[in-house]
């Protein structure tokens, strides 16, 4: 078990923990399923109290280290990083929805108990109703995209109120009777996320449940969480690039062979393979520089809290997606090329190399990077921020 202590270089811990997961990541994607055991090391880690403030018992670590750790376990196994990051994502709902008594409990259990969230909001699917009974709610519908559901202790959800027609935001526990998790997840990338649906069938919601901090959501802090969920994004696309990066390298440099015509007697000299790795090097020089600032910029804002100004908000947003755009494009590109630096041989099965690109083609659809350069361009150009959502 790894201890958590005062003084801890947590980012040491998830460099750790990814070579332990990097040792069976290959085989793993291939069957799918859920990380039961990986997640069980998490757990055991301690990381997941790392955002939790020294207040209600966590570590207090700030964003730009929680990134860090983000990017770090994706370089081998994107989908523990994916599972582990919205835990991060998901404990701090109360924090910007609730009240303080919401807050402080939510806190303090997710610490006590040993809590591990997962991502079940997805507002874009509005199948979920609440409906009232007396004291209480019922949920009733389905929804998708539930990102690490299987194994998790807690489920945030979004769901409509049948009477009164307002979006709100809950947080349960997995386990209550009437959740149903399916076992729809299979996709050709993020095979271990457990990404798939859930039906909820008359399942009991208490009103301390429900997240409706009326006098403070319409403040910009309200918004933040959109803006970690992509800054997240952008971590884990660059370290599943760099991942891909360093794979090829550890390849290339035993197995490769220089071209015919090159001249040279190894792939070290071929000047060709030197470009690709040049090229690509900067590319990712130039996409962590861009996800790093932007990680100061956020971390600057979340210490403003309640008083975060929209100005300083529409910066982070303007920040993040420019690192966004950066580490998709890079990562796509690095994981694809990897294949020219490598060879025709390191397309057999038995080293994965493919999972990269897999992992990131699948990811990397969460929302149109389209969007997020016309979002870029209206600032460029016409110095306005993006209008503050669930997607930015």
């Amino acid at each position: 078990m790894i201890e958590i202590q005062t003084n801890t270089d947590y980012l040491a811990i998830a460099k750790t923990l990814a070579a332990e997961f990097g040792t069976t990541a290959i085989e793993r994607d291939r069957i799918g399923g859920t990380p039961r055991q990986e997640r069980d090391r998490i757990r055991e880690s301690g990381l997941l109290k790392l955002i939790i403030p020294t207040t209600y018992g966590g570590i207090g670590e700030n964003w730009i280290t929680t990134f860090k750790i983000s990017r770090e376990l994706a370089k081998t196994d994107s989908s523990i990083s994916h599972i582990y990051s919205y835990h991060n994502l998901s404990v701090i709902i109360a924090h910007l929805l609730g009240s303080p008594e919401q807050k402080h409990y939510f806190y303090t259990e997710t610490v006590r108990q040993n809590w591990f969230w997962c991502n079940a909001l997805n507002p874009l699917d509005r199948r979920t109703f609440l409906s009232r009974e007396e004291d209480h709610f019922r949920l009733n519908g389905v929804k998708s995209f539930c990102s690490g559901s299987k194994d998790s202790d807690i489920l945030p959800i979004t769901a409509t109120h049948k009477e009164t027609g307002d979006f709100l935001v809950l947080a349960i526990p997995t386990r209550r009777a009437g959740i149903i998790i399916q076992d729809d997840w299979d996709n050709i990338g993020q095979r271990q996320t457990d990404s798939g649906s859930i039906k909820f069938e008359n399942v009991i919601v208490y009103p301390d449940e429900i997240f409706s901090n009326r006098s403070r959501n319409q403040k910009p802090f309200s918004t933040f969480r959109s803006l970690l969920t992509q800054l997240n994004l952008a971590n884990i696309y660059l370290g599943i690039a760099q991942g891909a990066f360093e794979a090829a390298k550890g390849y290339t440099l035993p197995s490769s062979r220089p071209w015919l015509t090159s001249g040279v007697s190894s792939a070290s000299e071929d000047p060709y393979i030197l470009r690709h790795y040049g090229e690509l090097w900067v590319a990712l020089q130039s996409a962590e520089a861009l996800a790093d600032k932007a990680a100061e910029i956020v971390q600057t804002a979340w210490q403003q809290e309640w008083d975060l100004s929209a100005k300083l908000r529409g910066e982070c947003a303007i920040a993040i997606a420019t690192a966004k755009v950066a580490a998709t494009r890079t990562g796509l590109d690095v994981t694809n090329r990897i294949f020219e630096v490598m060879g025709t041989r390191s397309t057999h099965s038995q080293y994965g190399f493919d999972r990269y690109w897999r992992n990131l083609r699948t990811f990397t659809l969460h929302d149109p990077l389209d969007y997020k350069l016309q979002d870029i361009g209206n600032w460029a150009l016409n110095n306005e921020f993006p209008q503050p959502n669930f997607y930015s």
